[in-house]
């Protein structure tokens, strides 16, 4: 039996944890607008090129290996699924955000009811970026994104059909997950989420939306 909206909402709130990452400062102080250290090497984007929303681009790799997010970045892990990519592509947000001391914490849904009311959780929360990790969030941001377009999102391993201009997507062959009832790829194998390439994403997609890059797709065949 589906749970009122109420004890949804409730478990969501609950579901938030503080993995300990960054400041862990209070969320609910003033912020300074997060910028990029760093800066892109020749090769992620074509010269002279601004990449318009729903554009894909194939940057060449390690063009994001310079750039990293200023102090006390604020960033809300949105994550479903205990399947072997969801759990690879976990691990790699938290080690990037160990190794940039960046301030993460994490909201879990458990039960498909929860991810609405999770992304939900995560916005109210102020993070400068939202990523997520496991398909079942595809379709629940494809409905929440564009209510909230001063929201920074970031998907990791799938993409959206239709995306906002906040909303990022990294993927490559073996991932591509785009839901809205459009299946599974058939080139999907869970193998390609490899810690390298899950790395690699994650880098390579918050180096794209430090520089203002979003609402594209970032497409990691090469790693």
């Amino acid at each position: 039996m589906r749970p009122p909206l109420r004890t949804v909402a409730t478990l969501a709130a609950t579901a938030a944890l503080v993995t300990g990452c960054g400041s862990g400062g209070d969320w609910s102080q003033p912020h300074a607008k997060p910028s990029a250290i760093g800066t892109l090497a020749p090769g992620f984007i074509a010269p002279s090129t601004t990449p318009v929303p729903e554009a894909t681009i194939t940057p060449r790799p390690g063009s994001w290996s310079d750039v990293h997010p200023s102090k006390d970045y604020r960033v809300v892990l949105l994550t479903t699924g205990d399947d072997q990519p969801t759990r690879t592509l976990v691990a790699a947000v938290e080690e990037w955000a160990e190794e940039e001391d960046v301030d993460l914490r994490t909201v879990v849904a458990d039960h498909p009811y929860d991810l609405v009311p999770s992304i939900t959780e995560a916005i109210d929360m102020g993070p400068d970026l939202i990523v997520s990790a496991g398909n079942g969030f595809v379709d629940p941001l494809a409905l929440v994104s564009p209510s909230h377009l001063a929201q920074q999102f970031l998907v990791v391993g799938a993409e959206l059909a239709e995306p906002t201009h906040n909303v990022t997507a990294v993927d490559w062959s073996g991932a591509s997950f785009r839901g809205e009832g459009l299946g599974m790829s058939s080139t999907y194998e869970p193998a390609s989420f490899t810690p390298a390439r899950c790395a690699a994403a994650v880098r390579a997609g918050v180096a794209a939306v430090l520089n203002d890059l979003t609402g594209i797709v970032i497409w990691l065949d090469e790693v």
